[in-house]
Order: structure tokens, then C-alpha cells, then sequence
């Protein structure tokens, strides 16, 4: 099936290398250099997936596009000299056809994959305040190419080890929580998913489309009488793991944070 892909990329940092890949397997490839170039494309919303990799000007204090799309950047503030980047992958209108999980995965991965490796250098990105936003079907395939992409990117940045921090652990009980018991598998939801990462901390949001929760009903996995119930394990890991932990009000929406380690804490 064709696919209609829109890259908005103001340094061609990735667009140009992927418009070949994509249409070489007979996709539409459609790149232009920024937000308002996107705001002048016709039927906008007829795109399947939108991928965004911008630099922001430090001294632009706000920038938003909400009024045109969900799927581009609703940034985000900076001050001083910080280097601020967005980079946003929307696929929110794959529900148009019949959802083909396996296919989209791959165009995802593919997407994930030349962005880790060939754009951003290590050396270039140190000290850089990232804005990374996804919006993606129900389906835990995607979410562990994400996941992946997430680990990669903060360890990429320099703010926290994602090992000794046991990230994994916390982010991937917060994605499986927000497809199973959120979404509860629906494709026609989308999991909303948000980092925002520094050299001081790395700021996570995962957001489903389901009813919510109180996760003050949340039996006690360490109650005695609940030894032996998966229930609750998984936000007792979060709690644990992360600094900052915060539901809405609704709780179909979660809020993490892990703080960087101080070097004489390490």
C-alpha cells in the first residue's frame, strides 16, 4: 500500500536520505524546510505520518502550530543560549485504511533507526535540550521500537546511564500499561507519548486514550495477601525507579521524572 509521508526538516538532516528510502518501496515522499512551509501544504490531514526534526532558535521563547495539525511540533520554552531541538514522529492518521501493524513498525523503525545513527552527532548533541514527541497506535510493537529510541537518545545526550538508572524497566511497564490497560489493545487509540531531555533530567509523559484509573485502588503487590497478583507490580516499579512520578487526575496520563546523577553520586 502507498503511504503519504510529509518531513519537515530545516536542516535536511534527515528527510532527503529517507524521501529516497521511502520512495524507492513506492511511498509519496513530501519534504519541506519548516512550519510554515507545513502549514501551506494542501490537505495536510490527508498524510499518513508526519516526522518533524527541527532546530529552534534560542531566542524564540514559544513556538506552537497547534491550530493546523496535532501532528506538528507543539514546542516548547527555552532561555539563555540553549540549544533547543524537536523532533516529532505523528502517525495518528494510520487509522484511515485497515491498520497494518507490521507495516507501519517497520517504516517507524526504519525512521528511528537512520535518526539514531546518522543524525546528531555525539559530540554535537552534548549539553542539548530535546524535545521528542510521539503519536502512535495501540500496538506494543511500536512501543518497544520506541522505547529503544528513547534509551538510546537520553544515554546520546549525556543526562542520565540508562542502565544504572534501570529506565527500561520504568518506561516500558508505563508503555505496556498505556496499550493493555489503557487502550486495551484498540489500534483506533493512540498512545501520546513525550520526552523532554536535558543535561539535568529526563522528563517522560505517556498519555492513552482510555478511561483512566485512581492508582490509589491499586492493590498492594506488597501486601501478603497479593503476593502472588501481577497487579500493581509494574507502578510499584515506576514509583521506584523514577524520581517524579504524577497521574492526572483522570490517570490516563502519566508524568516521570529521572534527575541526573550529581558526579560525586555516581
Amino acid at each position: 500500500m502507498q503511504r503519504r509521508i510529509l518531513f519537515i526538516d530545516d536542516n535536511d538532516d534527515l528527510a532527503t536520505s529517507l524521501a529516497e528510502v521511502f520512495g524507492h518501496v513506492g511511498h509519496k515522499v513530501l519534504i519541506v524546510e519548516d512550519r510554515d512551509q507545513a502549514l501551506a501544504v494542501e490537505n495536510i490531514e490527508s498524510y499518513d505520518l508526519v516526522v518533524t526534526d527541527l532546530d529552534v532558535n534560542p531566542a524564540v521563547e514559544k513556538i506552537s502550530a497547534a491550530e493546523i495539525s496535532n501532528c506538528l511540533p507543539e514546542g516548547f520554552s527555552g532561555n539563555g543560549a540553549e540549544r533547543l531541538k524537536t523532533f516529532k514522529l505523528c502517525a495518528s492518521n494510520f487509522r484511515r485504511d485497515e491498520f497494518d501493524e507490521e507495516e507501519l513498525r517497520q517504516i517507524v523503525a526504519t525512521v528511528l533507526d537512520y535518526k539514531i545513527r546518522y543524525v546528531d552527532k555525539t559530540e554535537d548533541v552534548l549539553g542539548l535540550k530535546e524535545n521528542i514527541e510521539f503519536e502512535l497506535p495501540s500496538a506494543i510493537s511500536l512501543m518497544h521500537i520506541v522505547l529503544e529510541y528513547l534509551l538510546k537518545r537520553v544515554e546520546k545526550l549525556g543526562a542520565i546511564n540508562p542502565e544504572q538508572s534501570n529506565l527500561f524497566v520504568a518506561l516500558d511497564e508505563a508503555f505496556v500499561n498505556a496499550v493493555k490497560h489503557g487502550n486495551k489493545f484498540d489500534a483506533a487509540k493512540l498512545v501520546r507519548i513525550t520526552a523532554k531531555i536535558s543535561k539535568r533530567e529526563a522528563r517522560f509523559t505517556i498519555e492513552d486514550e482510555g478511561e483512566g484509573f485512581d492508582v490509589n485502588n491499586i492493590p498492594d503487590p506488597l501486601d501478603p495477601e497479593n503476593l502472588f497478583k501481577t497487579s500493581g507490580r509494574g507502578v510499584l516499579f515506576i514509583y521506584n525507579i523514577m524520581d517524579e512520578v504524577i497521574y492526572n487526575e483522570r490517570g490516563n496520563r502519566l508524568t516521570m521524572v529521572k534527575k541526573a546523577v550529581e558526579p560525586n553520586q555516581s
